[in-house]
């Protein structure tokens, strides 16, 4: 004798149906959720100082966003603006945290939490006086020979643009009178303002002290360049340049915060991208474009656990923006 099958009450059955529907509507809410927090973070606002290398680091920065889908807005910003601008959360990124040139900056905003470090993308940077060859052989190795040359110098220190750390680390040198430069001068401009006053001095073979760094392609436009040494109190020995982004930036948009963590760049692709647009023409994102697609190994650390901005596999959109 076969014993019927219960029949199971209706209010499990509608019990069940519900819950299964919850469940999905979770799960479809979490999905939206996620979708909507990247396409918040569609458009990555950066800043630009106005210098050679942090142009190409943007650029190298954009072609890959883009190739994920995001859209990025790149201001050019003094440096002091840049970091207020990251603490109020104006900007999202700051590729350009000179280290320890912007120890003063560093202190202000990053040691006090309202901007975050999120990583080191360059190592073994030089920044500090420069002069070229002829001044070099003249005698003018250290930072505490430049006095002895003061009127063939015209006590005149050329710097960059206005609120940068180095030029207060020159300001302040000038003001304690170290290295006897306390009735020198600095002047202020922006950095290719800079570089013309330096290369129209090389050309008459004047004497003239600047701000040099590396990478850059002064490295290689002034003839025979060299680092005076001696300010390491206020410049540092060689250095390191790390990303910032805005409080919590990398909590809001993963994805892009595990892009940012991920990046990190050498000596020789930013000279050749930076020496590229100089020597051929072209602009920053062109050259980058160029080197990424001579160099595609690159992108499988940058994009390791990255996807595009709908989710998708991140290497092969990229690759094919190219």
């Amino acid at each position: 004798m076969t014993l019927p099958t219960p029949k199971k009450p209706k209010g499990v059955n509608r019990m069940r149906k519900l819950f299964t529907a919850l469940a999905v509507s979770v799960m479809t809410l979490g999905s939206v959720a996620a979708h909507a927090a990247e396409t918040s973070c569609s458009t990555v606002r950066m800043a630009d100082p106005g210098w050679s290398d942090i142009a190409a680091t943007n650029a190298i920065t954009s072609v890959v966003l883009e190739g994920l889908g995001y859209k990025t807005k790149i201001d050019t910003l003094a440096v002091p603006i840049a970091y207020g601008g990251l603490k109020d959360g104006q900007l999202d990124v700051f590729l350009g945290n000179w280290m320890p040139a912007q120890q003063g900056f560093y202190d202000k905003f990053v040691a006090t939490g309202d901007v975050t470090q999120l990583a080191k993308n360059l190592e073994g940077t030089e920044f500090t006086l420069a002069v070229p060859d002829y001044v070099w052989d003249a005698g003018v190795h250290t930072f505490a020979d430049l006095n002895t040359f003061a009127d063939k110098f015209s006590k005149k220190i050329y710097g960059i643009g206005s609120g940068a750390p180095a030029n207060l680390s020159l300001q302040e040198i000038i003001k304690k009178n170290e290295f006897d430069l306390g009735g020198w001068k600095l002047v202020e401009s922006s950095e290719q303002a800079m570089l013309a006053e330096v290369n129209r001095n090389v050309k008459r073979k004047s004497f003239v002290v600047f701000l040099g760094w590396t990478p850059h392609p002064m490295n290689v436009q002034i003839k025979g360049m060299h680092y005076l040494k001696g300010g390491e109190k206020y410049f540092g020995d060689t250095g390191s340049v790390f990303t910032l982004t805005r409080k919590g930036y990398a909590e809001a948009c993963p994805n892009v915060g595990k892009l940012l963590t991920n990046l990190s760049f050498t000596l020789d692709m930013e000279n050749t991208i930076m020496a590229d647009v100089v020597n051929k023409k072209v602009s920053n994102n062109h050259a980058a474009k160029a080197w990424i697609k001579a160099n595609p190994a690159v992108l499988e650390k940058w994009l390791d656990g990255v996807k595009t901005i709908d989710d998708k596999e991140a290497l092969a959109a990229v690759k094919a923006k190219l």
